[in-house]
């Protein structure tokens, strides 16, 4: 008993300190890091990470692989580091204005770069529904996000980098009505007989977006090209915030290498240097719910490099070099994912994109979790009513494990005279007292520690259903009824938390009282605390312990009435 009283101050003390972290975490006066960012800022020179140019990955050792399949010998491309050309902010821009159903974009000429992407169905604030959630943007410096492309050359000979200026038909461009398909091309030209067609193809319904690269070779000579993509953006030191959930989700760069999804950290040395070659991977921006990825071709074998300069990083993807004979002409393939974290569409690319769901380390009870919870979504149309329905089943599931819990809570209730009677005689001697309380589990067949195990048992279950709240993109803004409009923020006005509170009060009530006063004191505070806490989580987490509660309380009360019947019959 008095371990198991330590045991619980440990976990409310904690819990308090915990609190009391977060609060001066969020609310401490910060003068002095803004000081200090505003002076590293004016000291620190203009970023230039647009400007560099990616060398290319040869096929092997000293060679490049041709066009039609042969390796030739090729004159290495140069190391990476900033082109001599001016900053992108002192060109004028002339963006080609693309709307698809589900995106709006700007594609700047000058390098045909991605400059603005929209996401034209998901509104930044529930109640701004005509602004969309900006994912790309040029505007500097903190909302700069880009993804540049092109083709790299060997040394001394121009080359279509995004560096390079393109030209188009028409400024704009928008699918049709019916249309399954947009394609929108650029050309350019060296003015010596190489000419090459990039084509970026967007697809009705879909965040990815297929870069094509068509390069004829008219000149007297071959050509070495390799493909690359690169996104260039602007971060901030984050500083996790309890009472904002998105701050928990990793916000930065991030490489696949075909077996695990790698975060790098870009205020870390090493991962700020972070070079691999991979075949079979890729590169992604994330954030919460959204992400920016470049996938190259299947089976090519790619460079990644991350550079981080001031408050900007450029993770770039270079594929192997390829030599275009004279009058050849060579093809080049990418593709590219700007939109929301939507594992169906991710997980068409058959590249493991949908990995960018970071579930943490409990994926494998999250991720069928979601699955469950989308499955009931598409019968019942409703995330809310996903998530009561989802919570039964699980509640169903678990059924042997809780009844069994359950009948040995009501036992325990039964004989709660008894146990007092036997504190009261053995108040002063701590050992008999233990000895006299064995004896009477033993023969009712009582187990103590039986409802601790369901309760062990939901804690997975809980991780999980919060990691797929805060993750799944789905639920984003989704309502359920009445004041709840947003099942992934909080109740804005505490009703579910407080509905939790009473319902774990009256769970509390029906159970039998711990044999120690002080363990039953600080249980009788329990739902006050996870009140407290919870108030700030997502309210689908809050309504999935709220339907488990009442669950619980339906099914104890049940069995409270059962085991009374049967030791009234023992009785009789």
């Amino acid at each position: 008993m008095p371990n198991i009283r330590l045991m619980l101050w440990g976990v409310f003390a904690a819990l308090l300190f915990l609190n009391y972290q977060t609060w001066m975490h969020d609310y401490a006066p910060a003068v002095s890091a803004v000081s200090q960012s505003a002076a590293g800022s004016a000291a620190a020179p203009t970023s230039r990470l647009g400007e560099s140019v990616p060398q290319a990955t040869p096929s092997a050792p000293g060679a490049a692989q041709s066009a039609n399949g042969s390796l030739s010998s090729a004159a290495s491309p140069p190391a990476p580091g900033v082109a001599a050309s001016p900053s992108p902010d002192s060109t004028a821009r002339m963006p080609l204005h693309v709307t698809t159903d589900v995106l709006d974009l700007d594609i700047n000429l000058k390098g045909g770069e991605l400059d603005r992407a929209d996401l034209l169905q998901y509104p930044l604030r529930k109640d701004t529904p005509n602004i969309p959630v900006r994912l790309l943007s040029y505007e500097p410096p903190a909302t700069r996000h880009l993804v540049q492309s092109g083709l790299t050359g060997a040394a001394g000979e121009s080359a279509p980098t995004h560096l390079a200026e393109w030209t188009a038909q028409q400024n704009t461009y928008a699918l049709a009505a019916g249309a399954d398909e947009l394609r929108v091309p650029l050309r350019w030209s060296d003015g010596q007989g190489l000419t090459v067609t990039k084509t970026f193809v967007f697809k009705r319904g879909q965040y990815a977006i297929s870069l094509e690269y068509d390069a004829k070779n008219d000149s007297a000579s071959p050509r070495t090209l390799a493909a690359y993509s690169q996104i260039l953006r602007h971060w901030e030191h984050a500083s996790r915030s309890y009472f904002d959930v998105e701050t928990y989700s990793f916000k930065g760069p991030a490489v696949y290498d075909a077996h695990k999804l790698r975060d790098l950290n870009v205020e870390s040395d090493s991962d700020a240097k972070f070079s691999a070659t991979i075949t079979g991977g890729w590169a992604a921006s994330l954030q919460h719910q959204f992400v920016v990825a470049v996938v190259p071709a299947a089976g090519q074998l790619y460079r990644y490099q991350l550079q981080v300069l001031n408050s900007e990083y450029l993770l770039q993807g270079t594929g192997p070099q390829t030599v275009v004979p004279a009058g050849a002409s060579a093809q080049f393939h990418e593709e590219l994912f700007v939109g929301p974290k939507l594992q169906s569409q991710l997980a068409g690319l058959d590249r493991n994109l949908e990995r960018t769901v970071d579930f943490g380390v409990l994926t494998v009870i999250a991720q069928p979790l979601f699955t469950g919870l989308n499955w009931v979504h598409k019968s019942v149309g409703n995330w809310g009513w996903s998530i009561i329905i989802v919570t039964a089943l699980i509640k169903l599931l678990f059924y042997p494990l809780s009844q069994a819990s359950g009948r040995s809570m009501a036992k325990m209730r039964a004989v709660g005279p008894r146990m007092k009677q036997i504190q009261e005689t053995f108040k002063e001697d701590r050992e008999k007292l233990g000895r006299a309380m064995m004896d009477l589990y033993k023969k009712e067949k009582i187990n103590p520690l039986a409802g601790c195990l369901p309760m062990i048992i939901q804690i997975p279950v809980f991780i999980s259903f919060y990691r797929v709240l805060l993750e799944s993109v789905e639920m984003r803004q989704a309502p359920f009824l009445l004041w709840i409009n947003d099942l992934s923020s909080r109740d804005p006005y505490f009703i579910l938390p407080l509905l939790m509170g009473g319902a774990m009060f009256a769970q509390f009530k029906l159970n039998p009282a711990p044999p120690d006063p002080m363990q039953a004191k600080i249980m009788q505070f329990m739902p006050l605390i996870m009140t407290g806490m919870m108030a700030w989580f997502p309210s689908g987490l809050v309504l999935y312990w709220l339907t488990n509660t009442v669950l619980s309380i339906a099914q104890q009360w049940r069995v409270n009435q059962v085991v009374e019947a049967e030791a009234a019959k023992q009785r009789s």
